[in-house]
């Protein structure tokens, strides 16, 4: 079956490879919408999509469409847009009867995430979301053979990625509205962290500003020293030899596991599970947007020995 897909918030970051999954899996892409119309990508995978710059015209079309033929209305609406709408364009989708794929986070607060779930029962349609390390294969692998482990683990995270002074200025600035550095480019390595290591027992947070945290997390089976930063002064020495803007990194037990390759058809992966009905839902979202909003809510610990190297440099 081909679907029909619309997609909100077209115009941003993390927009095409939203675009190229649709297309890689064999789909059709009809409507778009954003309020910043530089959207010439579109003509790379259509020359018939309709887009709007407002989001008023851009649900009235969806509701036509949904009033008019099968073959014609929307399957899957594809949400882009910045994270404090994430929930307010769930809604938008579910309403017009469309399943939804809302990239990370899938809100911001955890209690948002309630009435979606009553939405969802009332409409008979479901909301999924983008925890592309989830399907990473060499995160697989080592998920397998953790689980057959019963150790407590020694976890280190490291996440350097560049930001100019755009990032400030933009939403992501913002903490109302992308949720905090532990929020926007943290969240689904706090997902990843719990799909492998179990549920959180406990957490210090021993600095966060505008641009970087970093915090302690105890878990079943880890505990997790973390640093976040989009910073560039904050990377590693050796990734600024190399002239690296970003810079990822989790030891185990003083292992490095290695996954930086095969990052960009993650997201391609992540639709092809959905449409096969095993996507992540809001059931697997809770864990790690209630800790992302713990983490911002948590008071300043002093730093001690359990706090991240880069912290304590």
């Amino acid at each position: 079956m081909i679907n029909n897909f619309a997609v909100i918030g077209v115009g941003g970051y993390i927009a095409p490879r939203h675009l190229k999954a649709i297309r890689d899996t064999g789909n059709r892409l009809v409507a778009a919408v954003d309020p910043k119309d530089s959207v010439g990508i579109l003509d790379q995978y259509s020359y018939d999509v309709k887009f709007f710059t407002e989001i008023e015209r851009f649900d009235r079309h969806l509701e036509k469409l949904r009033r008019g033929f099968e073959a014609e209305r929307i399957h899957y609406v594809s949400i882009c847009s910045p994270n404090y709408l994430h929930d307010a364009h769930c809604r938008l989708a579910l309403r017009v009867g469309a399943d939804v794929i809302c990239e990370k986070p899938l809100v911001i607060n955890p209690w948002n995430l309630d009435a979606l779930e009553e939405i969802e029962a009332e409409t008979k349609h479901r909301i999924f979301t983008i925890l592309q390390l989830r399907v990473h294969p060499s995160l697989i692998k080592l998920r397998e053979m953790l689980r057959s482990a019963k150790d407590i683990h020694d976890v280190e995270l490291t996440y350097v990625t560049s930001r100019g002074p755009w990032y400030q200025v933009s939403w992501k600035g913002d903490h109302d509205k992308s949720g905090g550095v532990a929020t926007n480019i943290g969240i689904h390595f706090f997902d990843l962290l719990m799909w492998l290591f179990g549920s959180v027992n406990g957490i210090k947070v021993y600095h966060k500003d505008d641009e970087r945290m970093s915090g302690f997390i105890e878990l079943e089976r880890a505990r997790v020293r973390w640093f976040l930063s989009v910073d560039k002064n904050d990377l590693p020495e050796q990734a600024k030899a190399h002239g690296k803007t970003t810079y990822r990194s989790i030891t185990v037990d003083g292992k490095e596991i290695e996954f930086s390759e095969g990052f960009t058809d993650l997201h391609t992966k992540v639709y092809e599970e959905t449409l096969a009905n095993r996507g992540f839902g809001i059931k697997e979202a809770r864990p790690s947007v209630q800790l992302t909003h713990d983490i911002r809510q948590a008071p300043l610990s002093p730093v001690d020995t359990l706090a991240h190297p880069l912290l304590r440099k």
